[in-house]
């Protein structure tokens, strides 16, 4: 009990290093499992609007789902490998032609691994309205000074003027809200992407609910940075994906298979 906060923090942040086990799925594994666990948050709800991309092993290639195949129907099978022209290296399948633009976002970011892209209910209201999101919750503090938003809808994300202006919207952040559209996560990992993404609908929805009883107060500033950074652990966000890969594998066994 006589131990200082700084104390406190150092000793946590000890415990979580060399305590916490983190499960050994593969770079693909990990990939169907975040677009399996994302679909049963909601976040493909409309139908194959939305894509999520991640480096694969070779570079320059990237995972991502055959198109039309839906984010809750995704197994080993259904993930292709592309090139940073969306050319399929098995030279026969068909990506979502709106993955153009997340390879914009890689181009300058070499920290990013994963982007997550989805048009899911809070934030399609947010954005159809032009709110950013406010860090007005512990829950949001993953968001603070590390979420952009784009006020004007560039179009149809399918060419490279959409996609450089996404990228530069983004800059070093980890999240974007896309006026007029949804939203958009890089992770430094599969798991980060995913997670952020889950995170950012939450926190969307609970905006939505308390600005409907009353004005929304943020997070004052040094506390949130202070949460985000604790949030963002690799270790926190490994051991959230491991939770909803959990609920993802009890549902379909088979999925990795």
């Amino acid at each position: 009990m006589s131990d200082t906060e700084q104390q406190l923090r150092e000793r946590v942040d000890r415990e979580i290093a060399t305590r916490v086990s983190l499960p050994s799925w593969t770079p693909l594994e990990r990939f169907v499992l975040a677009c399996r666990m994302l679909a049963a948050q909601g976040h493909w709800y409309g139908g194959l609007a939305g894509q999520i991309t991640a480096r694969a092993e070779e570079p320059g290639t990237y995972f991502t789902l055959r198109f039309g195949v839906g984010a809750d129907e995704a197994t080993a099978e259904s993930v292709i490998r592309i090139d940073d022209d969306l050319q399929p290296l098995d030279g026969r399948s068909l990506p979502n032609p709106a993955n153009r633009f997340h390879m914009w976002v890689y181009a300058q970011r070499p920290d990013v691994q994963c982007i997550v892209h989805t048009h899911p209910p809070a934030t399609s209201a947010l954005a159809m309205v032009g709110e950013p999101l406010v860090v007005a919750h512990m829950d949001a503090t993953p968001f603070h000074n590390d979420c952009a938003f784009l006020p004007e809808w560039p179009g149809l994300p399918i060419g490279n003027n959409e996609g450089e202006i996404i990228a530069d919207a983004l800059g070093s952040k980890h999240s974007l809200l896309l006026a007029n559209h949804g939203l958009l996560t890089a992770g430094r990992s599969i798991e980060e992407a995913a997670v952020l993404a889950i995170w950012f609908e939450q926190a969307a929805a609970a905006q939505l609910r308390a600005r409907a009883i009353g004005p929304v107060r943020p997070v004052p500033g040094e506390r949130a940075q202070g949460s985000h950074d604790f949030l963002l652990k690799p270790e926190i966000t490994g051991l959230t994906f491991a939770y909803f890969a959990r609920r993802v594998l009890r549902e379909a066994p088979d999925c990795l298979a």
